[in-house]
This record gives C-alpha cells, structure tokens and sequence, in this order.
C-alpha cells in the first residue's frame, strides 16, 4: 500500500520508514532534511515542510495511510511546530475529506497521560520539555477533536534497539500503568501495522516494553 511519513528523516519516522520499506509498502516521505537511506524504487522523498500548505498535498496526494512522526530532535525550546501541523491537517480535511488512517505519535505525557507518568519523568516533563509536550498536547486536541479517522500514539522513553515486535500496548489509562522504555524500532512496527489495518481507531495508545 501506499504510506505517507511525515517527519521522517530521523527517529521513530527514520526507523517507520524502514520498517515500511521492510514489509514491501511503497512509502512516501516528507521531511525537512534529506533521508539517510540507499534510494529505492518503492520510496519517494520530498523535501519540504510539514507546516506548508503545498508540501502537505503534494505528500499525501496519492497516500492510502498517513503517518506522523514529527519531532523537534534535542531542541526543548517553545514551539508550535506541532499545533501548526494539526491545524493544517484539520483545515485541509474539512476542503477534501481526508478518509484514510491518520496517525500520529505525540508521547506518554502529553495530554491525560501527564497524570500517568512515573515521578522522574514527571519531574523531567515539567522542567526540560513542558514547552515542547504542551504543543504536543494541543495536536491532540486538534486532531481529536475532527472528525478524521485518527489514533494517537504515546510511546514511553524511547530506546535505540533491534526490532523485537514485542511490545505491550495500553489504550486506556490507570493507575499503575507503568509506561517505560520502547524501542523506536517498535514504535515503527506498530505504526506501520496500524496504518496497513487501524484496529485502535479513535484511540489514544501508550506503548512500551513487555
């Protein structure tokens, strides 16, 4: 199938790239910055800006699933890289009807889930990234709040590993839910299987290991 990426030239979107390309899906990509991958006939890369209007339509134009994988790499600073998006997205749904899978990784804290982490990290949202996952948070209650065929993803503290495809995924939270590291190998599988069959439709889903 047809995937778009957006975000997608480090990180989770680098490895849902792969993993995309790994289980024979023709995948398209936007990003800022160029893609570190040996060029291939079933991937198609577009530089360009996940905040432009043009960029995003010439991305998903032909797309059967869309995937969001925006980040801000180490930078911590105040952004609405992440609402801009989310409007964007939203507005241009309500122009043409955007019907396809749309789903986005934000993280576990963003939104509810901030009741839900352990105290550590926490202390670490409230004081390194509460600029950043406030932003994050607004995206959810954009997207949430249309109509598209969305699923949230929150993964716990991500972790460069091998693939396992064993992972535990929560879709409602309690107390003790316990959210811990995850792969962004992982994070890739799990995205890429919800994009080629959304079993979590309207969902908010915490990820993490075993």
């Amino acid at each position: 199938m047809n995937i778009t990426i957006i975000g997608a030239s480090a990180g989770i979107g680098l490895e849902t790239v792969k993993r995309g390309l790994n289980r024979n899906h023709s995948i398209t990509t936007l990003s800022r910055s160029e893609i570190q991958l040996e060029e291939k006939n079933s991937l198609k890369m577009i530089l360009g800006d996940a905040t432009h209007k043009a960029d995003l339509l010439k991305a998903i134009q032909d797309a059967e699933a869309l995937i969001i994988t925006l980040g801000t790499s180490k930078n911590m600073k105040a952004t609405t890289l992440f609402s801009d998006f989310a409007k964007l997205i939203v507005d241009l749904h309500k122009e043409k009807k955007i019907e396809i899978p749309v789903i986005f990784v934000t993280g576990f804290g963003a939104g509810e889930s901030k009741n839900y982490v352990q105290w550590v990290v926490k202390m670490f949202l409230k004081y390194m990234l509460k600029d950043v996952y406030a932003d994050k948070t607004k995206m959810e209650e954009i997207i949430t709040d249309s109509d598209m065929n969305w699923t949230v993803v929150r993964p716990g503290r991500l972790l460069d590993r091998e693939l396992t495809e064993k992972y535990r995924i929560e879709n409602t939270l309690f107390k003790g839910i316990n959210i811990g590291g995850i792969n962004r190998a992982d994070v890739a599988d799990f995205l890429i299987k919800q994009a080629e069959k959304q079993t979590e439709l309207k969902k908010y889903i915490a990820i993490s290991e075993k």
